[in-house]
């Protein structure tokens, strides 16, 4: 929203009490400035503090509020970046692309040689500013049901502003041989067929045909469900998001396959049945780690003798995913609470070690997702004064594109995935 926004901006303490500047600590704030500039060394971006600037140029940042910058950064190393972002302390500077900005740390983070930006003894005093996931995110029956409403039942017409009209949640697949060519110019027109393109490969590696008994976990607004339909299959679609599932239902009675699909607002570990196909897309990083054997464990139970599953799943390089999985993220803290990222090799282990399920890769649409993103980010941006019609106030405005623009830079530097598996018995 850089573009519709005022560059400084102050949310509204009464609203985001969060957000207000943390107390000032000249020993945090020393510190977080030493961290910038270690971190800023050979850092292909710049960062403008106090009218001194570190790093080695390109995408540009300037810090507006240095005092409440540092601060944020000294008190909470997982979230203060984000928090600065949405309490107005930085901006990109006028021409930076707010992905094209995050792009260079998220490549530091991915790669071998720098994935660790600070020093060992820097890295040593990392629990001095690292906090851990509160227990009440604990993905329980309960408070998965409050941790997926948190974010999918914000508003239905929210989502319908910047989402495309099958109401697609999830990595389209454009079947381009780069889909990170020609990102700046990534149009809205192109998400449908890309979205429908998706969910054809879904179904195509399951099998779904006429007569074919599907489940689908995690149905969000019930594209997936619909195009399955559309092929003959009978559908139940499971949600815990209960505004979700209600427009899920007018979707499908809309698209004419009411008498086909089911949708439940239902738990995962509560569904019976048996299915010839069970799909589940971009709902694992819901779960939880402790409820990853168990999420498995209901998919094969689910399985007719001779039916296969087909997850979609963001994934992290595994020793990432081990060495962030108990730190509290600015993205589990604003968007997605209760959530963790899964590597390939853990949900590998885990259906070796917890289920008779093999699972295979089938294709990798992490640069498909970063394009995704750029267009959703675009869109949302352009849809903002209809968005805040909706009562949404500038602080949600700069979170979420925060958050698509966070998103889009770990895609495109590969620190993160999107992977489609097959899951078979073995």
């Amino acid at each position: 929203m850089t573009d519709v926004m005022p560059a400084v901006h102050q949310p509204e303490a009464t609203t985001w009490p969060g957000l207000v500047a943390p107390r000032s600590n000249p020993v945090r704030r020393a510190g977080a400035l030493a961290a910038i500039r270690i971190i800023a060394k050979d850092l292909p971006a710049s960062i403008s503090i106090d009218n001194r600037r570190y790093g080695l140029g390109g995408p540009a940042m300037r810090v507006h509020r240095s005092g409440p910058f540092l601060d944020r950064l000294g008190q909470d190393a997982g979230s203060g970046f984000g928090e600065a972002f949405l309490a107005g302390d930085w901006d990109p500077e006028p021409g930076t692309d707010l992905a094209d900005l995050l792009v260079p740390f998220a490549e530091k983070f991915n790669n071998e040689q720098t994935r660790h930006l600070m020093p060992k003894w820097a890295q040593s005093l990392r629990w001095l500013v690292t906090k851990s996931q509160p227990g009440e995110q604990e993905n329980d029956r309960a408070g998965a049901r409050e941790n997926v409403s948190r974010h999918y039942d914000l508003s239905n017409a929210m989502f319908s502003e910047f989402l495309d009209p099958t109401l697609t949640y999830s990595a389209a697949y454009f079947g381009t041989a780069d889909p990170l060519a020609d990102l700046g110019s990534a149009s809205y027109d192109e998400l449908t067929p890309a979205q429908l393109n998706k969910l054809d490969a879904i179904l195509d590696a399951a099998g779904v045909r006429s007569g074919s008994r599907v489940l689908d976990i995690g149905c969000g607004w019930a594209s997936l469900a619909i195009r399955a339909a559309q092929r003959g299959a009978w559908v139940t679609a499971i949600t815990i998001a209960s505004q979700q599932a209600l427009l899920a239902q007018r979707r499908i009675a809309d698209a004419g396959v009411s008498d086909r699909v089911q949708v439940a607002l239902r738990d995962y570990r509560d569904q019976i049945g048996e299915f010839d196909a069970v799909l589940s897309v971009e709902m694992i990083e819901a779960v939880g780690e402790k409820y990853w054997p168990v999420y498995f464990d209901a998919i094969e139970r689910r399985l007719a003798p001779d039916g296969v599953a087909v997850v979609q799943a963001i994934v992290m390089p595994h020793e990432r995913m081990l060495a962030t999985r108990n730190t509290f993220t600015w993205v589990q803290k604003y968007i997605f609470p209760g959530g963790l990222i899964p590597s390939v090799k853990v949900i590998k282990d885990v259906t070796n070690q917890h289920t008779g399920l093999h699972a295979q890769v089938l294709r990798s649409l992490g640069p498909d997702y970063a394009r995704t993103l750029r267009i959703w980010r675009n869109r949302f941006v352009q849809q903002w004064p209809n968005i805040a019609a909706l009562g949404f106030d500038d602080t949600f405005g700069r979170m979420w594109e925060f958050y698509l623009a966070y998103s889009e830079a770990g895609f495109r530097s590969g620190y993160l995935d999107d992977v489609q598996l097959l899951l078979t018995r073995r």
